[in-house]
């Protein structure tokens, strides 16, 4: 397919553009399998001065003789897209399905709409990868990097109901794996929250939980599934926070598969295995925790940019560093804080500042992402974070509210009255299934 576009002109034109960090449009078309085709398509994308800063391509769905190209342009290019897709359909016979714009100042952006959505933007990260910073730990290392790539390889060709790929974790990768968790385990029983430690001994018992053992995302995710609904999905890298937190709506935790560079095991730039494995899942696999997190990534959609900014500060300081009151204890629950040694000393000694958790004031505090964190939020209780939260969000400017349906892993736009009478007829339901339990049980 890329070889009729590598050799010409106009494919060096389209891709040796500068990527600007401004707000990207995104759509796919798709073409008949020619030679040709894709350079035709690019064609008219270069003569409109257009730049496109990602491309990536799959066979279509719809039609075995056709493929599809996932793209996203400068947002400063709205206007010449227009010609650009008019073009593709007259011109080239192509289909197009326009995915993210802001045509108008008051549109809602895209946001998915049923679970096997989240393939259109899982591959959209913005940073690592198979590619390190300059200052990561492995960088040089050309054997870590390589290693990368093929942990990238397997997020970027998953596709949602696909079984993950098992990994062969190296020696070395295992002995970086049993020196975090032997470090961590020892601080869990005195500064993990109650939910934490409830669930970790079964996640040793059905999910390979061991000091000489990486578990396997597809036994975690399934195990999260039979417990909350919850499950992981491989992604390459960092999503950006209005992706990440769409994917929660969903029941759905992008998890990395790789680890951390063996020199430096209790240092991590990015999110690693430990990290999800150790941090996030256990708190998933309880379910008021995990209808928390949930009502963080429903609020999300279709929320305009400034309060996506918002949610994301929230999450930070509750799913990534946050604390909550147990009795006459606070403990953490944080998965940022859960799968740090020194952090997790940290946070609940004398040294940080404690504030109560609200979202109104959490959503403005700034934060550092290389340091200790100075402040932290105590949540009273799941449940009051839950309820704080849902407040929060019906601040949030968008002309409706969703729902998310479990039956058929999709969200439901409210925003008509057969939709409120259907919503209404399922509670009706539910009400009447509590009274009967009620009745029984006097």
């Amino acid at each position: 397919w890329f070889k009729d576009v590598k050799e010409n002109p106009a494919f060096k034109t389209i891709f040796n553009c500068s990527i600007k960090k401004s707000e990207m449009i995104t759509c796919i078309f798709s073409l008949k399998e020619e030679v040709g085709a894709l350079a035709r398509g690019l064609r008219l994308f270069e003569e409109k001065g257009i730049n496109l800063t990602h491309i990536e391509s799959r066979p279509s769905r719809m039609n075995k003789e056709q493929f599809e190209f996932f793209i996203s342009v400068d947002a400063s290019c709205s206007q010449a897209l227009d010609e650009v897709i008019d073009g593709l359909r007259t011109q080239i016979s192509g289909h197009v399905h326009e995915l993210s714009r802001n045509k108008q100042k008051d549109t809602v952006p895209w946001f998915p709409n049923d679970i096997q959505d989240l393939d259109r933007f899982a591959n959209q990260i913005l940073s690592y990868g198979s590619e390190l910073e300059s200052d990561h730990p492995g960088f040089t290392d050309t054997v870590y990097r390589a290693r990368r790539k093929e942990f990238a390889d397997i997020a970027y060709n998953y596709r949602h109901g696909q079984i993950i790929p098992r990994v062969e974790y190296t020696e070395a990768e295992k002995l970086t794996w049993g020196t975090v968790f032997k470090e961590l385990k020892t601080l869990y029983p005195t500064h993990a929250c109650h939910e934490h430690n409830r669930v970790f001994p079964l996640l040793e018992k059905y999910c390979g939980y061991r000091q000489d053992n990486v578990p396997q995302l597809e036994d975690v995710s399934r195990f999260l599934q039979s417990c909350t609904g919850f499950r992981l999905r491989p992604v390459a890298g960092l999503l950006s926070s209005r992706d990440f937190l769409a994917g929660l709506a969903f029941r759905v935790f992008h998890s990395t598969q790789y680890i951390r560079h063996g020199s430096e095991p209790t240092y991590t730039p990015e999110p690693d295995i430990c990290h999800e494995l150790l941090g996030h899942v256990p708190l998933y696999a309880d379910s008021s925790f995990a209808q928390f997190s949930q009502e963080i990534g429903l609020a999300s959609l279709g929320a305009p940019d400034e309060f996506i900014e918002k949610l994301a500060t929230v999450y930070w300081f509750t799913v990534e560093f946050g604390l909550c009151k147990q009795g006459s204890e606070i403990k953490a629950y944080g998965a940022g804080l859960l799968s740090s040694f020194g952090e997790l000393q940290y946070c609940l000694s004398d040294k940080p500042k404690i504030l109560p958790f609200d979202p109104a004031k959490t959503s403005l505090q700034k934060y550092p992402i290389t340091e200790f964190q100075p402040v932290y939020f105590v949540a009273e209780s799941f449940e009051d974070a839950k309820e704080r939260v849902r407040k929060f969000a019906s601040t949030i400017p968008r002309p409706f509210t969703v729902r998310y349906n479990p039956y058929t892993s999709s969200i439901e736009v409210l925003d008509n009255t057969q939709q409120l009478k259907n919503l209404a007829d399922s509670i009706n339901s539910e009400v009447g299934k509590l009274c009967e339990a009620l009745r029984k049980l006097d």
